[in-house]
């Protein structure tokens, strides 16, 4: 079949137009943001579970991360002494819950000087001024500067995770410092991963607009109501036992999520990691690795969805 000279014309005009349009969209869509392989874990400072540091840690030091570790005043954090015991029962599993293996790797790492110089999020991170200082908007202005130069810090970072235990209730929860970090991460497109009671610090972080939390409209699991202890709730530091843990963090994640997102704790379930990016979330000790595991998956995969 013949074609005329206009129509051949037209013909090539459009491949003018188009090929170098598809070339750059084949280019945006396989084009992956470069990434520095290093992350930054916070953990508290009354007491973190061992393998919830372990599991995460593990994979991504496998997949050739650098891992740098926060606590909210600088000290060495210290691990929950039953996350070092392989005899220890899980009252609401009524099981062992740490492995002979793991406990040793909570011990050695205990041991080592690894955890002995974290970064002090009270020193790296300003606190925000009270409205009723007589030089309010000169403080606010300050903090904002602030908080902008944090933001040039957290370049080096491709991802936060929050490390969990019963101690991130007492020191990360409501720690407006680390609510603010979360927030420069998520601004920078940066994903946000928690782990067990660490997850209600993302709860507890909010658009200073809306006031709704950052995890609004999202899927997240954490500790559910089924895995709560009625009585033997500890901490580091303090000397004395607890019968529960002061919130149920099932219906905290339950109500920051909203109407639209969705609290699965999985319940009855082997594992229970949740992505919906740029939020992971775990929801207790054994789905640590997992969730290291997804959050290298995240950073150079690109997945956005999982376990929803």
């Amino acid at each position: 079949m013949k074609m005329n000279i206009p129509n051949r014309a037209v013909l090539l005009l459009l491949l003018f137009i188009t090929l170098p349009a598809m070339a750059m969209a084949s280019e945006v869509q396989t084009k992956k943001p470069k990434l520095n392989k290093r992350v930054l874990f916070v953990l508290s400072e009354f007491g973190y579970w061992g393998e919830e540091l372990i599991g995460p840690l593990e994979s991504l030091e496998a997949a050739g991360y650098t891992v740098d570790f926060a606590t909210p005043k600088g000290t060495k954090p210290l691990a929950l002494p039953p996350s070092m015991d392989p005899l220890f029962i899980d009252p609401p599993l009524a099981r062992t819950v740490t492995t002979p293996v793991m406990a040793a790797k909570v011990r050695a790492i205990e041991a080592s000087d690894k955890l002995n110089h974290p970064v002090n999020l009270t020193k790296w991170l300003p606190s925000k001024p009270y409205l009723s200082s007589p030089v309010y908007l000169n403080e606010l202005f300050a903090y904002n500067d602030a908080l902008d130069k944090v933001a040039i810090d957290v370049q080096k970072y491709d991802a936060l995770l929050l490390v969990g235990g019963s101690g991130p209730i007492l020191d990360m929860a409501n720690n407006k410092r680390l609510q603010e970090l979360v927030k420069i991460f998520i601004k920078a497109g940066k994903p946000v991963a928690g782990e067990c009671y660490g997850v209600a610090v993302l709860a507890f972080t909010r658009d200073e607009i809306t006031e709704k939390s950052i995890v609004y409209g999202k899927r997240v699991t954490g500790h559910p109501l089924a895995f709560d202890y009625n009585d033997g709730h500890g901490y580091i530091k303090i000397d004395h036992g607890f019968q529960g843990a002061p919130y149920q963090l099932e219906f905290i994640l339950k109500d920051a999520v909203g109407p639209d997102g969705q609290f699965i704790g999985n319940v009855g379930k082997k594992y229970s990691v949740i992505v919906d990016y740029p939020i992971i979330t775990a929801r207790t000790t054994g789905d640590s690795a997992l969730c290291g595991q997804k959050l290298i998956e995240v950073l150079e995969k690109g997945l956005t969805r999982y376990g929803w």
